[in-house]
């Protein structure tokens, strides 16, 4: 069952088909992923206590007095991990664009390891870099890295869709995520009781940098709008049971552009309700390992057609993308 003109895949009945099933619903991933490169994913596996847990503790945080979210900020600008306050990013910087800060604050944290033998200072400091935990609320950090684990094993699952969908084996993405330097972000958007600055909204429009996002929406929430193909913005609904998931970046980079990393945004509530519409999500942004080479695909590459594209390493290149939107 789908929402009205958005996609929803259903993971469950993917990883039960037989080989002509899979192609045929990897097909479909591939002609969405051409489109919009956002879809829904519903029936993914993870219980819902995981899921809840790490919600209502990201709330509490963000609950929180002021100074209290302070004592785990980010140490310095450029920092990734930690709490980040309100109005200190502008995504659509990372299009060139300049706006005024974004209109909501966030908690950020990276990966729960860090790989045997890894001795690259850029990546030890950056992706590899501590997060700031917060001592408040109790079971935050518990929640927070069973939902972070969650969701790395099932950005695994998705990109085996997403091989399928491309005709490579299923498996082939694999070797590139067995150290991904994955991010997990969780966005409060408060309530808005001072008009914003002309041309401020809650998350400038941007792309995601990686190979794909899982969004957690919150249920009936509204705001967030992709570019459709013909250039107008639209809205995403939030699916019941089900995950948002886009392209990024690096995977449209990956494709050669076959499929796309669509621009989205988070406009804010409507000013005749007065800003009072509060609003919450989880994003995942996946990312493969620290050292990956990301080459554009030779099966996305037609008979003597070059790539668009040099070969990048993936965290290097994270790394570049970020640092260009914080302030």
């Amino acid at each position: 069952m789908q929402h009205p003109a958005f996609p929803v895949f259903d993971l469950e009945r993917f990883e039960n088909s037989g080989h002509e099933e899979k192609k045929a619903l990897g097909a479909e991933v591939d002609r969405i992923c051409r489109g919009t490169g956002f879809l829904a994913v519903k029936n993914h596996g993870i219980p819902e206590p995981v899921i809840d847990a790490a919600w209502s503790k990201a709330r509490a945080f963000f609950d929180l007095l002021p100074e209290e979210k302070q004592r785990s900020k980010a140490p310095y600008k450029g920092y990734p991990y930690g709490y980040l306050g309100p109005e200190l990013e502008a995504l659509a910087k990372s299009r060139n664009v300049d706006t005024p800060p974004d209109l909501k604050e966030s908690f950020n944290g990276g990966p729960l390891r860090v790989p045997a033998g890894m001795r690259d200072p850029e990546a030890l400091a950056f992706c590899y870099a501590e997060t700031i935990w917060p001592a408040e609320p109790a079971g935050f950090i518990e929640a927070w890295k069973a939902y972070y684990a969650a969701l790395e094993d099932l950005a695994v699952r998705i990109m085996r869709v997403f091989a399928t969908a491309l005709g490579l084996p299923e498996s082939y993405f694999d070797s590139y995520l067995d150290a991904p330097i994955s991010a997990l972000r969780a966005l409060n958007y408060p309530e808005q009781h001072v008009a914003p600055k002309p041309g401020q909204i809650r998350a400038g429009a941007h792309t995601d940098y990686g190979s794909l996002t899982i969004l957690l929406p919150q249920a009936g929430s509204r705001g967030l709008e992709i570019t459709t193909p013909d250039g107008e913005w639209t809205p995403v609904p939030p699916i019941p049971g089900a995950f948002v998931i886009n392209i990024g970046d690096l995977m449209a980079r990956w494709t050669n552009d076959r499929w796309v990393s669509t621009v989205h945004r988070v406009v804010n509530p409507p000013a005749d309700e007065g800003g009072k519409d509060r609003r919450q999500s989880m994003a995942f942004f996946h990312q493969p390992n620290w050292d990956a080479q990301i080459k554009v695909l030779d099966v996305c590459l037609a008979d003597g057609e070059a790539p668009k594209y040099e070969p990048v390493l993936s965290g290097p290149y994270l790394m570049a993308k970020f640092k260009a939107t914080t302030r």
